[in-house]
């Protein structure tokens, strides 16, 4: 007879997740998830795969959390520019807080240790980064067609700036204790869109 899981899965692959997020991959070990998750080894590798095969699970559990309020925020209706701008502003000041600065981003934390060898990993940081962009630049063409946007820009290379200006504080914002570093840095892109 086959013995019943006694415990979460879902539960331990949040578990996990929040160890690699504050970690990462190459500084946790099968021994830290065992510990961390209060499960056995065998029951890992039973439920999860390989330690490499848990983590881009954590990945796709972190962009399930994280990218649907994006794309709740910048497709309200009305003036899209004002939504683009508070986008922006959230995650500067997330970037500058005390939580920020323990964990980082995951995504720019992938993007940072895995990203250049390992193609798997690299697949989706480039997919979370396209669901960052990708409801940018729908914003930014809604606020050219409404007016809030001068007929000069160029929204699809808006969008890309900011894609790099948030992944870019996301970085500074976790080792720099000059929590206006970040901020400045937004409202100077911001002022791009006027």
């Amino acid at each position: 007879m086959a013995r019943t899981k006694e415990f979460d899965p879902d539960v331990a692959l949040q578990s996990a997740l929040e160890l690699f997020w504050r970690r990462g991959y190459e500084a946790t070990s099968v021994t830290d998830l065992v510990q961390h998750l209060g499960i056995g080894r065998a029951s890992i590798y039973a439920t999860f795969g390989s330690k490499h095969e848990l983590y881009l699970k954590a990945m796709d559990r972190y962009a399930e959390m994280y990218n649907p309020p994006l794309l709740a925020e910048l497709s309200q209706p009305g003036p899209a520019l004002p939504a683009a701008r508070a986008v922006v502003r959230r995650f500067a000041a997330e970037a500058a807080s005390p939580e920020a600065r323990l964990n980082g981003c995951f995504v720019t934390n992938t993007a940072a240790e895995l990203a250049p060898h390992d193609r798997a990993a690299a697949r989706r940081v480039e997919i979370s980064w396209e669901r960052v962009e990708t409801p940018l630049h729908s914003a930014l063409v809604r606020a050219q067609a409404q007016g809030e946007l001068p007929e000069d820009r160029d929204p699809r290379a808006l969008a890309r700036m900011l894609l790099v200006l948030l992944q870019g504080v996301r970085v500074v914002g976790k080792a720099s204790n000059d929590p206006a570093r970040v901020r400045d840095a937004a409202e100077q892109a911001l002022a791009l869109l006027d």
